[in-house]
Order: C-alpha cells, then sequence, then structure tokens
C-alpha cells in the first residue's frame, strides 16, 4: 500500500504530514514510530494527519515519534494551515481558516505570497496554570518559580498548560545544557502523570528569550510552539516580559513572535514544505 506524504517543518520542527481527505491512514500510532526514523525512515518529530472535520476546515492528529497521540503542536497546526491552503482544500481566497484539535478548535490567519502560504498567526487560547488542568500532582493554585527536585537537583520551575502540559525553568546558559540527560528526567517526573514538556530558558532582555525543549514522546526538537507560549506566560508571571508586548523566542530552528494577553496568546511564525512524495507502508 503507498500513501502520499508531505514533509514540512515550522523552523526546524519537522513532521511528515498525510491527508486522510483522500486516502486511509491505517494503525498511525505505529506507522509514526516507523516513518520518524531519521535513518530507516522518512524521519521527523512524528507524523500528523489531516483530517476532515465537521466543525471547522480540517481536523489535526498528532503522533509522537514513540507513538503517543498528542493533543497539539503550535508549529504543526501552521503547517496544517499551509496544508490545507496550499492544496486546495480551502479556496484561494480563504487565508483565515479553523482547525480541529484535541485541545479545541484554533483559528489561524495566514500570509501568502504567490498563491503558497509562507507564514502564520494563530490564536492558541488561553493559558491553563490551574494544576489539576495540566496535570501536575501540586497541592496549590498555580506553579510559579515553585522548587522541583529533579535527579537530585532542585530547579525553580512555572508549570502552564497550552492543551498540552509544560514546565518551564529560567537557566543562566542553555546551549552548554545536556537535554539527552535531564531532558528524560523532568518528562517522566512523578508529579506530571502525564509526563510533561519541558522548557529551558534564558533571558536576554524584556523582549528576547532563548529556549530549548525537551518533548514528551520525541525528546529534544528544534523548536516547540506551545513551549514557546508557555514560556512567554511563565516570563511574563515571573516579572523577566511584559503582557500586552511581542516576545520573540529564540529557538534552536528559528524564532517565533509571541503576544500574551488576559485573553489569549497569539503565535507568529513560519510554515515551509520541504518535498512531496509517496512511502510504501
Amino acid at each position: 500500500m503507498k500513501l502520499k506524504f508531505t514533509k514540512m517543518h515550522g523552523i526546524g520542527n519537522d513532521y511528515i504530514y498525510f491527508s486522510a481527505f483522500d486516502q486511509t491512514i491505517n494503525d498511525p500510532n505505529a506507522l509514526s514510530v516507523k516513518l520518524s526514523d531519521r535513518r530507516f525512515g522518512i524521519g521527523g518529530d512524528g507524523i500528523i494527519l489531516v483530517c476532515p472535520s465537521d466543525i471547522a476546515d480540517a481536523k489535526m492528529r498528532i503522533f509522537n515519534e514513540d507513538g503517543s497521540e498528542a493533543k497539539m503542536c503550535g508549529n504543526g497546526i501552521r503547517c496544517v494551515a499551509k496544508f490545507v491552503y496550499d492544496h486546495g482544500i480551502v479556496p484561494p481566497e480563504k487565508t483565515t481558516v479553523a482547525i480541529d484539535t484535541l485541545s479545541g478548535v484554533k483559528t489561524i490567519d495566514l500570509t501568502v505570497e504567490n498563491g503558497k502560504a509562507v507564514s502564520a498567526k494563530v490564536d492558541m487560547g488561553a493559558a491553563i496554570l490551574k494544576p489539576a488542568d495540566i496535570p501536575m500532582n501540586h497541592p496549590g493554585d498555580t506553579v510559579i518559580n515553585q522548587p522541583l527536585l529533579v535527579d537530585g537537583e532542585l530547579y525553580m520551575v512555572t508549570a502552564v498548560s497550552m492543551g498540552n502540559p509544560h514546565c518551564v525553568t529560567f537557566v543562566d546558559e542553555v546551549d552548554s545544557l545536556a537535554l539527552e540527560k535531564i531532558g528524560p528526567r523532568f518528562e517522566n517526573h512523578p508529579a506530571f502523570p502525564d509526563r510533561v514538556n519541558t522548557e529551558y530558558v534564558k533571558v536576554i532582555d524584556d523582549r528576547t528569550l532563548q529556549m530549548r525543549v525537551w518533548e514528551r514522546g520525541s525528546g529534544e526538537t528544534w523548536a516547540c510552539g506551545t513551549g514557546a507560549c508557555a514560556t512567554v506566560v511563565a516570563a511574563c508571571l515571573n516579572g523577566f516580559c511584559k503582557k500586552g508586548e511581542d516576545i520573540t523566542v529564540h529557538l534552536r530552528g528559528g524564532d517565533l513572535i509571541i503576544r500574551y494577553t488576559d485573553e489569549t496568546i497569539m503565535m507568529t511564525g513560519p510554515a515551509t514544505t520541504v518535498f512531496e512524495g509517496e512511502v510504501e507502508v
């Protein structure tokens, strides 16, 4: 059986995209494990299915490199919006699209050049700070700059959900961190019953942050859109940045612009098609 796919990335956060409008995708969990392998497969942080939806222009289903299904991906949803535009799933005059996710319907405004979408602004919705809803095992109403013992070392952390759980910790230096060692310790910490994505953040100034991320189910990725949003929320809550301003987040794959308000979080960044192909499964 052959499946058509499109390899896409949002500042290096790369997935293999399959349309479920015109083909059937069987066992996407196993398919993601097989195809995400960068030596023996196509290579990526996972696969994303672009599916029909009764309530939006399309539905996004995300499967991590380890086969687990994720609720939301900020870089992925920009690429899904580009996918439905570039492939004619929505008409060319429609540059605002709605994408259904396990974290709700998100609205995306596309920037189009020469008939192709090149970047997108996503309304990511409000940040979730209540520990039970993140989820995180913690007795308080919020977790802002609170101590967490990880592998014998004490970290000050801020917990945020953007439809998926995030643990943000501010550090003096991010480039030299041994994420392959400490990342899994955070991901599988007993404080987080559903595992957690972890952002390690250096404050450059009140409008600029540098971040590396360890994503549950995928390991270190070059970018994480929901993680960048959670990072800006945490930076504002800890007094490093201000609400209502555009904050630039430097990730390994590029930059995202995040604006955090009382009502919502807006994320702006590029979406790129690498190549299209067909794979035997």
